[in-house]
């Protein structure tokens, strides 16, 4: 059987890293190809690293076909599953595989609903596309519900405010810093933050490294920061007439010495003028004697 490689298949979930790929050549060079090739019909389904590497060696290997298949989406959801209950799989490609899992349940949904009004207004179906090798006794693919976040999450072992980081870094990040985050040179929150720069200026902070995303990410974090309301800016500050309105402790400990200086200075003067009345008061009360 002559083995078809779709480009598009093989491209579909992230390749191996450099160290990955070489830690399955040596395996396959001790052990062997111990699992089988997937198929659907000729093309190849899953495998493709063993494929290349086994023909690279000569390494004898099986295949195996999975007559499920019927369109090119059945084979999406296939590769999705496989991958999302792998160990070796990261957090982002987690999500990423979850949000494509997402995508094709809700257009399949889309064209059953739009099958059941075709039905219901006596118009002729539309033809079921099969992208490729499908048998008409087969049964059909069981259609996956509508998945909410929650669920997506559940899914990937993720939590959905993880969920939502990855759906904003896929929609609205430059591609250099979507492979910052594969490489793990910045977290999911911190590249969600960047990606909401324009474009050009994300693809120079990836440029400048792990350093330069982290300070993008600080940046922009910073330019959200709410000031304080006037109000409450208001009522931290004391009352004007205080010194503790001078500017630093030594300006602060000066006001109050003027202050204290002042009310003695107040306070003596007060005492001289106590002193004045009663010294008056006793010169007038010998005179009052007298003349009574």
């Amino acid at each position: 059987m002559d083995i078809i490689v779709n480009e598009e298949l093989k491209a579909y979930i992230d390749p191996l890293t450099a160290d990955e790929h070489d830690a399955l050549e040596r395996s396959l060079l001790a052990e062997g190809c111990r699992d089988a090739l997937v198929l659907w019909g000729n093309v190849l389904v899953d495998g493709h690293n063993r494929y290349g590497i086994c023909r690279k060696h000569g390494i004898p290997f099986q295949t195996v076909q999975n007559t499920r298949f019927q369109s090119m989406q059945d084979v999406h959801l296939w590769m999705i599953e496989q991958h999302l209950g792998r160990r070796s799989v990261s957090d982002f490609q987690r999500g990423v595989l979850a949000l494509r899992k997402r995508a094709i349940v809700e257009a399949r949904h889309r064209a059953e609903q739009e099958q059941l009004r075709r039905e219901s207004e006596g118009e002729a179906p539309l033809a079921a596309a099969t992208d490729g090798p499908a048998d008409a006794d087969l049964p059909p693919w069981e259609p996956a519900p509508k998945l909410s976040r929650a669920e997506l999450a559940r899914e990937a072992k993720l939590s959905a405010s993880q969920v939502t980081l990855i759906e904003k870094i896929s929609a609205q990040a430059a591609q250099e810093v979507i492979e910052a985050v594969k490489a793990g040179e910045i977290s999911l929150s911190a590249a969600a933050v960047v990606a909401s720069l324009p474009e050009e200026e994300q693809r120079l902070a990836a440029q400048g490294g792990k350093s330069q995303l982290k300070e993008a990410a600080r940046r922009v974090r910073e330019s959200r920061r709410k000031p304080r309301p006037a109000a409450a800016e208001d009522a931290a500050q004391p009352p004007r007439d205080l010194p503790a309105q001078a500017s630093g402790d030594a300006g602060e400990v000066e006001a109050l010495r003027q202050r204290v200086a002042s009310l003695t200075a107040e306070n003596q003067a007060l005492r001289m003028e106590l002193e004045a009345l009663r010294a008056r008061l006793a010169g007038a009360a010998p005179a009052d004697a007298a003349e009574a």
